[in-house]
């Protein structure tokens, strides 16, 4: 199944000089098929060069297809000069309620400072 919408997002930057990279927390709210909340950490690193990565753990709590409940979703993205790569997906295991038994992957598409995904799952 397929599910398509759009999120707002606000990254709260997270203060630790120590650290050899950047974390701030993610609170989202997502908008059409998948309709809910989210918040979750990043990781962030870039380079004097500009190539950049992160990670992330994002807990979603949501309606998607008539059933509710939560589950987790990974991401892992990085760019370079040469190539551009993110993959986010569905935590196995991690979902809870009507949502207990959901698999899948989730693309995120930027364009006019706009955010929109398309979520492949299963239930």
């Amino acid at each position: 199944m397929t599910a398509t919408g759009s999120f707002d997002i606000k990254l709260e930057p997270q203060k630790d000089s120590d650290a050899p990279a950047g974390r701030m927390i993610i609170r989202k709210t997502y908008n059409g098929d998948l309709a809910g909340t989210a918040i979750g950490q990043m990781l962030s690193k870039r380079t004097k060069g500009g190539a950049a990565a992160y990670s992330a753990v994002e807990e979603v709590s949501a309606t998607l297809a008539g059933k509710t409940g939560s589950f987790t979703l990974i991401h892992y993205g990085f760019m370079s000069q040469q190539e551009r790569k993110l993959e986010v997906y569905v935590l196995p295991g991690s979902g809870t309620g009507e949502l207990s038994n959901i698999s899948g992957t989730l693309d995120i598409i930027q364009a006019g400072g706009k955010h929109e995904y398309v979520f492949k799952y299963a239930l």
